[in-house]
């Protein structure tokens, strides 16, 4: 706005903006104080009215429009003409329907979550056609628009992945109990039969959905974390989105288990010193140490550092499952430095050089610990990924810490890395080679069991050896069933409640609840679904706190050792409790 304002004030004949008293006070050379009043006036009024367009229906959505198109496009890196084109149509398709829309379930607007979503997609490098039907898919699904609409106005590729993304939102209904092998049935379902740019779609839309799942009952975050945890996580691993897979473990973590996800976070947080974080005090002090390098500056245009603590789930389960003590967990901090060479016929190589000479910075600033360096640019892994790795001690001061991680890329690296290998080389090949289709699909599907191999020991749905058979709930429903009728009325319900002390609207809101078919009472089977909810989160719980319980003792260490003693007042306090 600033560019487009400044072209309305008034301007001397040099060009040159007049200082604002001179022209109060009519110095020579410079307008009267009438005729700049009358000027003002009139720029005034033309804000006004500007301003008053751009808060009108139009003028926002063009706003919008602009916006969102800008920032995804810088995002996406390189993007043809005709992406360009499919992805603004898609935009100025969607911005009018999703405005029409209500807000979402967590109260958000329709359009913040499809952008969301869409910046999500763009930062996977994904291509025009899979952003704009991740802008698409809430129309699609609320029935604003049809898929054959969609195919007509904006494409068939874009109307294809639409109707596969909304294929594979409903694989995880088609059986009823989540155990391990009907998880292992589904991950190996959706590799093989859809597209994975959908597969990849609907990750991203479970990720925006698990950012934002406050808002439900207890039970059902449980449900949908357990299946992300089972299937979602594991299939993010296998097109190669790590950092994707990583956070929807957390997530999942976080509601399944949240006594335990506090005790390990608490823990990881507890190597800081004073008010900053950690992270962030090496971010800067290796960052100020690059931008001042001469030997870097000139290879380089741009580098960055981003920092992050280890992943709670894979710090829960190195010290559970794998045994280790928490001085054994190395890596609780890391540090990733993306680099941008210079441009020029010799880019790859003064990248390749710039991380080298990132390496020797590092060096300068830290202990090496020369066992955890791995050189992934002059050896890259199979799949493609390139990039530098080592570790660092940086205890100081006497005070022990756990060694560091850096990684050390270009942005071309990072892209690949971050988009994830598998399903990068599935869109740029093997959507047109059928055999490379299929060998990266079985690498996928290994890649998928060897993710699920982590989370066997985390509880299903299979409810086998659990007190829920139908005699039991049978024998519950029909103590509370007073009258015989074979339902439970409000009225019986309201009896139970203040026989426990309850008031009589908690009963009404539990109907309203429990009550599927919204008929004023509930059934034998929808009182079974209850008792199957209760011993759902009991079985939850019991692992939880089971899990509390080892944790506490590997992490009740003295503080001397510059390891937590968690308090339960503070997990109490932060539970809410």
């Amino acid at each position: 706005m600033g560019a487009l304002l400044s072209r309305h004030h008034h301007t001397s004949s040099s060009g040159q903006y007049p200082k604002p008293m001179t022209v109060l006070y009519g110095y020579p050379g410079t307008v009267t104080v009438q005729r700049c009043c009358t000027q003002r006036i009139r720029r005034l009024g033309l804000l006004k009215t500007r301003s008053f367009l751009l808060e009108q229906t139009g003028g926002k959505m063009v706003v919008e429009l602009v916006g969102a198109f800008n920032e995804l496009t810088e995002r996406m890196g390189m993007l043809s003409s005709s992406g360009s084109q499919l992805l603004f149509k898609a935009l100025k398709l969607s911005i009018p329907l999703l405005h029409a829309l209500p807000l979402t379930p967590d109260g958000r607007s329709s359009l913040s979550r499809a952008l969301s979503t869409s910046l999500l997609l763009a930062d996977l490098q994904m291509d025009a056609e899979v952003i704009s039907a991740g802008i698409l898919r809430p129309v699609v699904e609320a029935g604003a628009i049809s898929i054959l609409d969609v195919r007509n106005q904006i494409g068939t590729g874009t109307a294809h992945l639409l109707h596969e993304s909304l294929r594979v939102l409903k694989v995880p209904s088609k059986v009823d109990v989540l155990d391990d092998g009907s998880a292992a049935a589904l991950r190996k379902f959706c590799l093989t039969y859809y597209d994975m740019r959908a597969v990849i779609l609907d990750l991203v839309l479970r990720l925006d959905m698990m950012r934002h799942l406050g808002y439900l009952p207890r039970y059902q975050q449980q449900s949908i974390s357990l299946e992300v945890m089972k299937i979602h996580a594991p299939l993010a691993h296998a097109v190669g989105t790590n950092w994707l897979s990583l956070e929807l473990e957390d997530l999942s973590f976080q509601y399944l288990f949240p006594h335990s996800y506090l005790y390990v976070d608490s823990w990881l947080k507890s190597h800081e010193s004073g008010s900053k974080p950690l992270v962030d005090v090496y971010k800067e002090q290796l960052l100020q140490s690059l931008r001042v390098d001469p030997l870097l500056a000139g290879m380089v245009v741009d580098v960055s550092v981003d920092g992050r603590y280890k992943s709670r789930f894979s710090t829960m389960k190195k010290l559970l499952k794998d045994g280790r003590k928490p001085e054994q967990v190395h890596d609780v901090l890391g540090l990733r430095v993306i680099l941008e060479p210079r441009s020029g016929k010799d880019m790859a190589e003064v990248g390749e050089s710039a991380c080298y000479r990132t390496r020797e910075v590092v060096r300068s600033l830290w202990k090496e610990m020369p066992h955890r360096t791995k050189d992934y640019i002059a050896r890259p892994k199979t799949n493609g990924y390139r990039s530098l790795h080592m570790a660092v001690d940086v205890s100081d001061c006497g005070k022990s810490r756990p060694l560091m991680e850096i990684q050390i890329r270009t942005k071309e690296m990072d892209m690949l890395a971050d988009a994830g290998t598998a399903s990068h080389s599935l869109y740029k090949s093997g959507l047109t080679d059928p055999e490379e289709a299929k060998r990266l699909k079985a690498i996928m599907m290994a890649a998928a069991e060897f993710a699920a191999l982590r989370l066997q020991d985390i509880p299903s749905t299979n409810h086998e050896g659990i007190e829920t058979e139908q005699s039991q709930s049978d024998r519950v429903f029909r103590l509370l069933d007073k009258n015989g009728d074979g339902r439970i009325n409000i009225e019986e319900l309201m009896e139970v409640m203040e026989e426990l002390g309850a008031p009589g609207e908690d009963a009404r809101e539990m109907m309203q609840l429990l009550d599927a078919n919204s008929d004023g009472s509930l059934s034998s089977d929808e009182f079974d679904f209850f008792q199957r909810q209760v011993e759902f989160m009991r079985n939850f719980e019991d692992k939880d706190e089971l899990y509390k319980t080892v944790l506490n003792e590997k992490l009740q260490i003295a503080n001397s050792s510059s390891l937590i003693q968690v308090s339960g007042e503070d997990l109490s306090s932060r539970l809410g409790n």
